[in-house]
Parts: C-alpha cells; structure tokens; sequence
C-alpha cells in the first residue's frame, strides 16, 4: 500500500532545455542510496506517478531526483514547471535493490550508467560507505551529448573527496570533450573502457553495478557473461548488478 505524503519544493535545476534536478523536502522514511520512490500529483481524482531514483545521500534533508522532461509524458512536463514553494506528492517508503548491500566486496567496482541512471551512482558516492567495499571506483556515464553530462561540479567534489574515484564519460553523437567516444557497450566489449581506466578486470577482483537504458543494460550483461562474469543473486553472489531505468 502507497503511503503518500506532501513534498515541498525547494529548487528545479535546469541542466538542459529537457534534463532537470528537482530538489524537495518531505518527511520520507529513511532509505538507501541507490533505492527509488515515487512522485505523483494528481489529475482529474486519478493519480499519475512515476518512479525515481534518489540522487542525495540518505543523510541530506534536500530530497534530490534528476529527471528528462518527457514532451508527451504525463507527468515529467507537470514536474518541470514546478516553482520553488509549490507541493507534489511523494511516497515516503523507498524501495529497490540497487544498493550496497546487495554488492558482494572486491577490489574494483565499475558503476555503469546511462542518462539520468547516474543518479543512484551519485547516492551511493555521496554517502560514502562504497569505499570499504571497494578501493578502485569507475564511474562510467553514458550519454549523446557533452551538454547532457551534468553533475559535473559534484562529481568534481567527490573526486577531490576521494581520490581513488575515476569518471568516464561516453558521448556517442558527439566528439567527447573528455573520456570515450561511442556506446559503454562498445567500450566494453573491446576492452578499451578498462585500457582507458588503468585497470584489469576479472571476476575475482571486480564487481559490476548497471544502470540505466534497458538495452544497454542487457547487451553489457550479455557481454560480460561471456567474458564469465555472472549476475549477482543473493543465494548465488555474482558480479553483475543491475538495474532497469524505465
């Protein structure tokens, strides 16, 4: 059963004319980073809501989602012309396995995403438990165009926060102005994403968090189990963990 409350709105961030951060405060029952909840407001008595990921750490009173303001959606056009002040509705439980505790340790994560799917990654860096799982971290984010690779003043903090942490953006319709050009699907396959990074993969030293388009996400598994990674189930641990984003 749904369990509504009232968020207020404390900010929208526009990142491009369509990417956009809105930030809320509601009394939320306390989650995980990298779990999701949803957003609703309501229209003609019926309530459309969405999923989304949280992109603060669950220690932050600022309550974070990044969004892609759909043209024909029925609620992320709603979303985008929110005003500081305004309300929406938010369910105050969390939900979602994408989290930490269901990421076996080993010495190298590698956090894969797409377009907004970063921000689960973001939840997860921000709050910093990752490093005593892990001592090398790549945060991989996939996009079309440079402009669409936002966060960039905070995943410039968390770099200088932890040192160990590399970011590698992928521009596919575009020459990147820094990291790889082309599909993470590409990169992967070829190993040139880890010739990138510095770093060997293997299954015994590295763990995969996938987030994002489904079809990336199925085609890098896919790729991965034949290089003999496996997906990560909690009888039989792995080293794949995904995520679909829509």
């Amino acid at each position: 059963m749904s369990n509504w409350i009232e968020a207020n709105v404390k900010d929208i961030v526009w990142w491009t004319d369509t990417l956009f951060s809105l930030i809320v405060n509601a009394d939320v029952a306390p989650f995980k980073a990298g779990q999701f909840t949803k957003l609703s407001i309501m229209m003609d008595e019926k309530r459309i809501a969405r999923a989304y990921s949280y992109v603060n750490s669950p220690s932050s009173s600022d309550l974070e989602f990044y969004l892609i303001n759909v043209a024909d959606g029925l609620l992320s056009p709603r979303l985008a012309k929110l005003k500081p002040g305004d309300t929406v509705m938010i369910e105050s439980r969390a939900s979602g396995f994408f989290t930490l505790d269901e990421v076996p340790a080993s010495e190298q994560l590698f956090m894969l995403s797409t377009g907004t799917a970063i921000g689960p990654f973001l939840s997860i860096l921000e709050q910093g438990d990752v490093w005593q799982q892990f001592s090398e971290i790549v945060l991989v984010h996939g996009v079309r165009l440079n402009a669409d690779l936002s966060y960039q003043q905070r995943i410039t903090q968390l770099q200088q926060t932890y040192p160990r942490l590399q970011y590698l953006p992928v521009v596919s319709r575009e020459q990147p102005k820094a990291g790889l050009s082309g599909r993470i699907t590409t990169h992967i396959a070829d190993q040139s994403l880890f010739r990138y990074c510095k770093l060997t993969p293997s299954p015994s030293t590295t763990q995969f968090m996938i987030c994002g388009n489904p079809e990336m996400v199925k085609e890098t598994s896919e790729i991965l189990t034949t290089a003999g990674y496996s997906r990560n189930r909690r009888r039989e641990p792995g080293q794949i963990t995904v995520e679909q984003y829509w």
